[in-house]
């Protein structure tokens, strides 16, 4: 990692993300406003383990907004929600064993996410706290078409 920082927009949400490493290993430098971050691979895949992997940073991404979503939810309602716990897992899977899913050829992703709620809710409450993780901006990002425009500058 070097210790310069490139030109961000400190706090500022809408500000680039930045992501910069050396071409002769998998280690990452992340800026995104006024954090900095790493990413790289496990040591078993040729990384370094100096950073979460780009499918766990996005797995947390999902994991922080389902919790951040549900909690706001819950405090607009007044709803006893002491905690939300997000595990989740990604993994590649037969299309073919999928049920719900369009694609029925190849391998598609797929993401497993274990919410723990705790408080003293009830079972209504878990329930609806449960569609709303469904809500929150990164899975609707995750489950939309997304447009990608990619450019060498």
């Amino acid at each position: 990692m070097s210790d310069t920082q490139p030109t961000v927009g400190n706090d500022n949400p809408a500000a680039d993300v930045i992501v910069t490493g050396n071409a002769a290993g998998f280690a990452q430098e992340i800026f995104a406003g006024s954090h900095r971050l790493s990413a790289d691979e496990p040591r078993d895949a040729g990384g370094t383990n100096t950073g979460p992997s780009p499918y766990d940073l996005l797995l947390a991404a999902l994991g922080s907004c389902t919790s951040m979503t549900v909690a706001m939810y819950a405090r607009r309602k007044g709803w006893p929600l002491q905690q939300v716990t997000v595990r989740l897992r990604h993994s590649k899977i037969y299309a073919s064993d999928c049920a719900e899913c369009e694609t029925k050829e190849g391998k598609i992703d797929r993401i497993e996410r274990d919410i723990q709620f705790e408080g003293a809710l009830t079972t209504e409450q878990r329930s609806r706290l449960l569609e709303i993780a469904n809500r929150c901006p990164v899975h609707r990002t995750l489950t939309s078409e997304i447009d990608i425009k990619t450019q060498a500058t």
